[in-house]
Order: C-alpha cells, then sequence, then structure tokens
C-alpha cells in the first residue's frame, strides 16, 4: 500500500492556544494483523499497538512529502516520543484489517503531538486510542530544538491540500 492508498478526512484540530487554526485531516493507514503480532492468546500484543501507531505517523509525515531519513540526513534533525497515553479498548485478532487514524492535535515550537486510533476496518470498532507527542531533536545532540520553518511550512500548507481536498 502506498501513502496514495491511505486516505484523510476533514476532520479539523485546534491547538490548546484556542487559535482557529485548523491543524489536521485525519490521516488513515491501513495495517493487517499478523500471526507475528499476537500473543498466546491469539490478540495483538498490547506494545505491537504502538508499532502501528508509528507506521501511521511516519506515513502521514511521508504524505506530507517529508522522509525520516533526508531530515536526519540533510537537516540533521530527527523525531522521537516524548509522552504517551493509551487505552485499550477491544482486542484485535490475527488477520483482521485495522486502520490506523492519525490527526496532529497540537504543535508546538519543537513538538507535534497526535491523536490516534488503531480500528478494526470491518465493523470501525476501536482497538485502541492515545495520545502521542513527539519532540524534535538535533540529530548530533539529541537534544531538543524548534521546528525548522521549511518543516512546520510544509506540514501546515499540506495539511490545508488535505483539509480542502474533494471527498470521495
Amino acid at each position: 500500500m502506498t501513502p496514495s492508498d491511505a486516505s484523510s478526512s476533514n476532520h479539523a484540530r485546534s491547538d490548546d492556544s484556542g487559535s482557529s487554526e485548523d491543524l489536521g485531516a485525519t490521516f488513515d493507514w491501513p495495517v493487517r494483523v499478523y500471526y507475528e503480532d499476537t500473543d498466546a492468546a491469539g490478540v495483538v500484543f498490547y506494545a505491537n499497538y504502538l508499532r502501528f501507531m508509528e507506521r501511521g505517523r511516519t506515513e502521514w509525515l511521508r504524505a506530507l512529502g517529508f522522509e525520516q531519513d533526508a531530515l536526519r540526513e540533510h537537516h540533521d534533525l530527527l523525531f522521537a516520543v516524548r509522552d504517551l497515553t493509551l487505552d485499550y479498548l477491544f482486542p484485535a485478532r490475527f488477520n483482521d484489517r485495522l486502520t490506523v487514524r492519525s490527526a496532529l492535535a497540537r504543535r508546538g515550537g519543537a513538538s507535534l503531538e497526535f491523536e490516534q486510533s488503531v480500528v478494526r476496518a470491518t465493523d470501525q470498532r476501536c482497538c485502541c486510542q492515545g495520545r502521542v507527542k513527539v519532540v524534535c531533536l538535533d540529530a548530533a545532540t539529541l537534544r531538543p530544538r524548534r521546528m525548522p520553518d521549511f518543516l512546520v511550512n510544509g506540514i501546515l500548507s499540506g495539511l490545508a491540500r488535505q483539509l480542502h481536498a474533494p471527498t470521495e
């Protein structure tokens, strides 16, 4: 599946500062549960939801035109998870088709905060939901740094295109 196969919908978010700025449409990324994703009970092992959500954020960034390896190599920056909260609501099982939903909920000077959920594609039942804060780091020192203007502007313009794209 390629990023063009993923979908976005027009669920606007705003930051905590009270700004009316639209921060992001919901970005959907499909995931299939493989046998290796399950535990002895035949359900998705809890830590694998974090892997699914990481894929969702990575593909969101890629769909906006940014590759993480290029950001590291050419701009000396990377992202790392700083904080997260998760609620496990319903078990996903082997061979389930899942959708990872990612939406930018808040943008700080050096951070992005996402609302994410993993839902079963067949009935839209939410298996796991959470909030993930990632921080922009200097790749050499691993210290927080402000996101450069080109990245902020690219994210905001990409989100504006997603929000105003015609829906199917």
